[in-house]
């Protein structure tokens, strides 16, 4: 095996499983790779091109974001896939169990990202900042830029908003991303309730209660009944968390809540929801 030594605290392993030296490619990719995902777990890697359908057959493992990987792309010869982030929704895992070809992912890799878009979402659905942009605009057009310019001070009451500071935000799903933005939240003095029936300990322990307005909640509906706003963390599963976000969950929630999904399109009901966007709900 080799180390490739990417920053003081950050070693990724490539074994090589005794197969001939890699292309200088490898390393360069595992260069870029790491900007993607800051990668903290071992990981038995081959550089992979940019069309899957290039795949190689003697090329024994594949490092993938977010194609979705289907068994036929899948060559014989490989032994390992990893993935560049936390969910392996878009990769046939039970098929490659079934081959004896471990997956890897790379839990937390990025969870900064994702909260600072969420983050991004609050403000957004907070302070009409994309409605006041489209309203100058829309002056500008049909009045001249300097009617426009001229009506900034007066028409900005009308997208006023309301502001983060003590209203409830409802986490479910409190792995490495959710339990960032229960922190984040909290600092911009949020009320913030979380759900996870399966947290981990290193998780909890990153949960600053202290000093904090954050709780735990037993259930997915008391979040869901307390949150202003409401942010989904959690992983797709059948029959579990897949089209949770229902109609029964959307009539249960406070009036005007702002849903937040930075996971995994599945976890709404799309059509649940355009009926209550549609209903005034």
């Amino acid at each position: 095996f080799h180390f490739v030594k990417l920053t003081c605290h950050i070693t990724i392993i490539v074994v090589f499983l005794s197969l001939p030296p890699l292309h200088l490619s490898l390393f360069l990719s595992l260069s870029h790779c790491y900007a993607l995902t800051r990668a903290r777990s071992i990981l038995m890697i081959l550089y992979l091109p940019n069309s899957v359908k290039k795949i190689k057959k003697k090329q024994q493992a594949i490092l993938i974001r977010s194609h979705k990987l289907q068994v036929s792309e899948i060559p014989k010869s490989v032994c390992a896939i990893a993935r560049c982030g936390a969910g392996t929704n878009n990769i046939p895992v039970s098929d490659l169990s079934a081959r004896g070809i471990p997956v890897f992912n790379t839990p937390g890799a990025n969870a900064n990202a994702v909260k600072e878009l969420v983050l991004c979402g609050l403000l957004l659905a907070s302070r009409r900042v994309h409605q006041g942009i489209n309203h100058v605009i829309e002056v500008a057009e049909s009045e001249g830029t300097d009617v426009a310019i001229g009506r900034v001070e007066k028409d900005k009451k009308l997208f006023a908003g309301q502001e983060l500071s003590g209203k409830t935000l409802g986490v479910i799903g409190l792995g490495a991303i959710g339990a960032s933005v229960a922190n984040a939240a909290s600092a911009l003095g949020m009320k913030v309730i979380g759900y996870d029936p399966y947290i981990t300990v290193e998780s909890a322990l990153s949960l600053n209660f202290k000093g904090t307005q954050l709780q735990m909640a037993n259930s997915m509906e008391t979040v869901m009944g307390a949150a202003d706003y409401l942010s989904l963390h959690a992983p797709v599963i059948k029959g579990v968390t897949e089209g949770m976000i229902n109609r029964q969950a959307l009539e249960s929630m406070r009036p005007g809540c702002n849903i937040i999904n930075f996971a995994r399109g599945e976890l709404v009901d799309g059509a649940a929801l355009k009926a209550a966007f549609d209903a005034d709900i």
